[in-house]
């Protein structure tokens, strides 16, 4: 599969696999794991991609992948062991899963966000010394308008920022006229719906909303049909509601330092006022 994003090559090695979940359009399958020894090929956009990797276009869109292992060292996992099974580079199923099903849900809502494709097991064995485990790692591969998240402006080509951000005028109803008022309403848009439906990120970020304003990367999050399976988890995420408001404002302000844009602090109190998202 060809793409026209000219990033760092990572040499790959394909395994074989069991789909786990599938999201119903086509696409073929690169059950691939970082090898430097491999003969496929992924490509690394940004240095903030420590895990995941686009793996070619379909449809106009990117065919991403997570949990191919870390783009930046040598290795393809590594435990660090502070944290059991959580290893750099890797995604377990549960994960994976987990992310899959909620972003499944959160696109039902009309929240733009990325298209999910499947949840690949590979064959591939994994051994986890913390936890004295073998494990098998999965991927997780989905499409996206845009490969480059809002975190990765110093990287994106200038034509490819340049289209995106004409894409956005598609959304300006109210005709604000800077982009970052346009970044706002879409934002504040998306937090208002989940919201209401008792939904949480937990990790808004501008390294989870892309160049075309998609809202991505779910595994931590959490819905009435998907809520924690720790208790204490569960009985804190009430409060965690008004700090994903503050986290927008900082993606915010960064598009509008990226653009060259005066933030205007008035008529953005004046978004969040019509969404209900006061503080």
């Amino acid at each position: 599969m060809n793409t026209s994003i000219k990033g760092i090559v990572i040499k790959a090695q394909p395994y074989g696999y069991k789909t786990i979940c599938r999201n119903g359009f086509a696409l073929d399958r690169l059950p691939l794991l970082k090898n430097e020894n491999g003969k496929a090929e992924m490509f690394c956009i940004s240095p903030n991609n420590g895990r995941s990797v686009v793996l070619g276009e379909y449809n106009d869109h990117y065919l991403l992948s997570k949990g191919n292992g870390l783009t930046y060292t040598q290795t393809t996992f590594i435990n660090t062991g502070e944290y059991g099974a959580s290893t750099w580079g890797l995604l377990l199923k549960e994960q994976a899963v987990r992310d899959f099903n909620i972003g499944v849900e959160i696109e039902k809502l009309g929240i733009k966000t990325n298209r999910m494709g499947s949840v690949l097991e590979l064959d591939y064995e994994y051994h986890i010394p913390t936890i004295k485990e073998t494990i098998k790692p999965s991927l997780l591969q989905y499409s996206v308008e845009c490969p480059y998240r809002i975190i990765d402006f110093p990287f994106i080509p200038k034509s490819m920022l340049k289209k995106e951000l004409e894409k956005w005028e598609v959304l300006n109803s109210n005709l604000y006229k800077y982009k970052h008022l346009i970044a706002t309403e879409v934002m504040f848009k998306n937090l208002s719906i989940m919201h209401s439906k008792g939904i949480l990120h937990n990790a808004i970020h501008s390294q989870n909303y892309s160049w075309a304003l998609e809202l991505v990367d779910f595994e931590l999050g959490r819905t009435p049909n998907y809520p924690y399976d720790n208790e204490d988890y569960e009985k804190q995420y009430p409060f965690l509601f008004r700090r994903e408001i503050m986290q927008t404002l900082e993606i915010i302000n960064y598009i509008a330092w990226c653009l060259k844009e005066k933030i205007d602090f008035g008529k953005i109190t004046e978004i969040q006022h019509l969404y209900n998202l006061s503080l």
